[in-house]
C-alpha cells in the first residue's frame, strides 16, 4: 500500500537523451513526496526506501513538454501518462538540432496541472559531442554498486537489508569504480543549480549510458549514489518490475540489456563504444551478442570478474567476442584497469585508439588468467 496516496502528483523526469535527428525523455507521474536520501537513522532509511518501492503511480496525467530550439523557437508537445505512470516523448528534430562539439546535457521543460495548480521541472537530455568518437554503455549493479537487488526472489530476501535499510551514501561501490569512471568520462558531472529550459550545461567529455535490471523505482536512489561519488552521469535503461517470471527469470536480464545496448548503438551510428560489466547477471553473453551484430561499433568490452569459473554461455560469448577481433578486458580489479588507462595515457582528452591499446595489451594477460580459471573450474 503507498505511504503517500495523497500526496499531489509531481512528475519525476529521467534522463532524455538526442541525436541530432530524434529527442527521447520520458518522465512519471507519481502521487508521493520527493525522496531525502539526506536522513540518518536505520528507520529513515528504511521509510524512505520502501517508499521507493510503493509509489503510486498515476495514469492519464497531461504532460507537456517544451523544448526550445537553438533559433529560440519554442515547441511544446502533449502526451498522457500510462497505466504505470511513465511518459515518452519521442520528438523528431529539424536540422537547426545539430549536435554540439563537446557533449553537454539540454535542458528541457516539463509541465502538468494537479489539485494545487501549474506545475514544471527540467529535465536533462544528453547530447554527445561531435568532437569524441567514444561512448560509454555500462551495467550498474555490482558493476558500480554492490547490490543484490536483482535475479530470483532469493536473492532479493537475502539482500533486503542492503536494499531497503541503507541510503545511497552508506552503500558499498565496487573498489576503484569511481577513479576509473572518472578517468573514462572526464569532464564534469552534471551540477544540481536550476537551470531553464533552452540552456545547455556541459557534461562529462565522453558520453556515458547505463543499462540495468533494476526497477525504475531506483532512478533517483541511483543517480543520488553516482552523484555522491562524482561519478559520471548519463541516461539509465531500466526495468518495470512485476512479481512474475519475466521480471525474476535469470533470461531477461541479459533480454533487457541486449536490447537497450542495440538502441543505443543505432541511435548514434557515427560512434564506438566501449562496454563495461560483471559477470554475475550475464553481461557476458549479452554483450557477446552485441558484438556478433556491431563488431565494428564496439571498441572494447571490460567485465569485472567476480563469480568464479564461466559458465558455457560466457565461455561462448568469451571466444566470439575475440573471434571478432574486439579487445576484452577481463579482471577483479578496477585498480588494474585503472593502470591500463594510466599507461595508456587516457585523460580527459583521450581517444579511441588509445584505450582499444590499453585493452589489448593489457587483457592478454588478465583473459588468459580468466581461461585457466575455467579450465579449472570445469575439471
Amino acid at each position: 500500500m503507498p505511504l503517500f496516496p495523497t500526496a499531489p502528483v509531481r512528475i519525476l523526469p529521467y534522463f532524455g537523451y538526442r541525436n541530432a535527428r530524434r529527442l527521447h525523455v520520458s518522465a512519471r507521474a507519481l502521487r508521493a513526496e520527493k525522496p531525502d536520501f539526506r536522513g540518518s537513522g536505520r528507520w529513515q532509511a528504511m521509510r524512505t526506501m520502501i517508499s521507493q518501492f510503493a509509489s503510486h503511480e498515476m495514469s492519464d496525467v497531461e504532460v507537456r513538454l517544451e523544448i526550445e530550439r537553438q533559433g529560440g523557437e519554442r515547441t511544446q508537445i502533449v502526451r498522457h501518462t500510462d497505466k504505470e505512470g511513465f511518459v515518452r516523448f519521442d520528438v523528431e528534430l529539424d536540422d537547426e538540432w545539430a549536435l554540439p562539439d563537446h557533449t553537454s546535457w539540454d535542458v528541457v521543460g516539463l509541465h502538468w496541472r494537479n489539485e494545487r495548480g501549474e506545475h514544471s521541472v527540467d529535465a536533462h537530455v544528453l547530447a554527445p559531442g561531435s568532437r569524441s568518437s567514444l561512448g560509454v554503455i555500462s551495467d550498474i549493479d555490482d558493476t558500480i554498486i554492490e547490490t543484490g537487488i536483482t535475479g530470483n526472489l532469493r536473492s532479493v530476501a537475502r539482500n533486503w537489508r542492503r536494499v531497503l535499510a541503507q541510503l545511497p551514501d552508506e552503500r558499498v561501490a565496487v573498489p576503484g569504480a569511481d577513479v576509473f569512471y572518472s578517468s573514462l568520462g572526464g569532464g564534469r558531472v552534471l551540477r544540481k543549480e536550476e537551470a531553464h529550459t533552452g540552456e545547455r550545461i556541459p557534461a562529462t567529455h565522453r558520453p556515458f549510458f547505463y543499462v540495468s535490471s533494476s526497477p525504475w523505482n531506483l532512478f533517483s536512489y541511483l543517480v543520488a549514489f553516482k552523484r555522491m561519488r562524482r561519478m559520471p552521469l548519463g541516461p539509465i535503461f531500466l526495468r518495470d518490475w512485476g512479481l512474475n517470471r519475466e521480471t525474476f527469470g535469470s533470461g531477461s536480464h541479459g533480454s533487457h540489456k541486449t536490447e537497450a545496448i542495440d538502441h543505443i548503438v543505432r541511435t548514434y551510428p557515427e560512434r564506438r563504444f566501449a562496454l563495461i560489466g560483471d559477470d554475475t547477471q550475464g553481461d557476458l553473453p549479452a554483450f557477446g551478442d552485441v558484438v556478433r551484430r556491431h563488431p565494428e561499433r564496439i571498441a572494447a568490452v571490460f567485465i569485472r570478474t567476480t563469480a568464479g569459473a564461466f559458465s558455457a554461455e560466457e565461455t561462448a560469448a568469451k571466444k566470439a567476442i575475440e573471434d571478432s577481433g574486439v579487445p576484452l578486458w577481463l579482471g577483479d580489479s578496477y585498480e588494474i584497469g585503472q593502470d591500463f588507462l594510466v599507461k595508456a595515457g587516457v585523460s580527459a582528452v583521450g581517444d579511441t585508439a588509445k584505450i582499444v591499446e590499453a585493452v589489448e595489451k593489457g587483457g592478454k594477460s588478465v583473459a588468459g588468467d580468466a581461461n585457466e580459471r575455467s579450465d579449472k573450474g570445469g575439471q
